[in-house]
């Protein structure tokens, strides 16, 4: 089976070094280019049986599962390029949540689905949202589990949770990944740690954190109630977060999903010209 990927920016890297890193596929498997060339061949220097080729429709004569990993304004015209050599056995996959799967099944011939990686995925972990098109079958559901399965969990969702999901498991890192920042630099400034001690103490609090979900030793919920003993310090804490977060987490939701209309409407216009 041979994997293609367009675009080897930020989600295509991870994908191309997760898949070689996991086994999930050998790197003469993969068959990859780049707008800008130079940074494609950066990955054949790393991983030399990796096949670099000049164009996108190179990549899509030769691959049977083939990555779109660019931005949503670039698709239409990609596609409408790739759609002249595709055929209907090859699976197209688009990585970028404005576009529809009904979007992708108006332009191309082939098969089609979405999957919408984290940055977690490159350490095998977190999760891959799947949404899977009307011609998919149950050979294409398995091949496509398999092989996501080496780099994450994942997990089909329906078209209107898209932005809501991509929110949670794949912007989630860089928003708790701010929270935590802040965390590290308010104790910084309110004691006399060091940046680099409470960075440490923090990484390791957050790497105990995730393995004690995912061994299911705690809940969220259970795990507060675990350390907020009554009257303790850590409750005193968690009241300031309540009195202070308020509807903060409503407000970033509802941001989030003010920018995604904006890129539907201009995808939609793209489509619709």
């Amino acid at each position: 089976m041979k994997i293609g990927i367009i675009g080897t920016g930020s989600m295509g890297s991870i994908l191309i070094e997760s898949f070689i890193e996991s086994t999930a596929v050998t790197p003469s498997q993969l068959i990859i280019t780049n707008r800008t060339i130079e940074k494609a061949y950066a990955f054949k220097e790393k991983f030399p049986d990796l096949q670099v080729v000049e164009s996108s429709k190179d990549v899509a004569r030769a691959a049977d599962i083939l990555f779109i990993c660019v931005k949503p304004l670039q698709f239409q015209s990609l596609l409408k390029e790739l759609n002249s050599v595709l055929t209907k056995e090859q699976l197209l996959i688009s990585i970028t949540s404005p576009i529809s799967i009904s979007q992708l099944e108006s332009a191309v011939s082939c098969k089609t689905a979405r999957i919408i990686p984290s940055i977690t995925n490159r350490a095998l972990a977190g999760t891959s949202l799947v949404t899977l098109g009307t011609t998919c079958n149950a050979d294409d559901y398995e091949t496509l589990n398999s092989l996501l399965r080496h780099i994450s969990t994942p997990v089909i969702i329906e078209e209107n949770i898209t932005r809501v999901a991509s929110d949670i498991a794949s912007c989630g890192p860089a928003f708790f990944s701010y929270l935590v920042q802040g965390f590290i630099e308010a104790a910084v400034r309110q004691t006399e740690i060091t940046k680099e001690e409470a960075t440490q103490l923090a990484s390791e609090m957050m790497i105990g954190f995730g393995k004690l979900l995912e061994k299911e030793i705690f809940t969220l919920p259970t795990l507060q109630e675990r350390v907020s003993v009554p009257g303790g310090v850590t409750g005193e804490g968690i009241k300031v977060l309540r009195e202070e977060l308020g509807d903060m987490f409503d407000l970033l939701f509802q941001q989030t999903h003010a920018k995604y209309d904006e890129d539907l409407e201009k995808v939609k216009d793209q489509f619709n010209s």
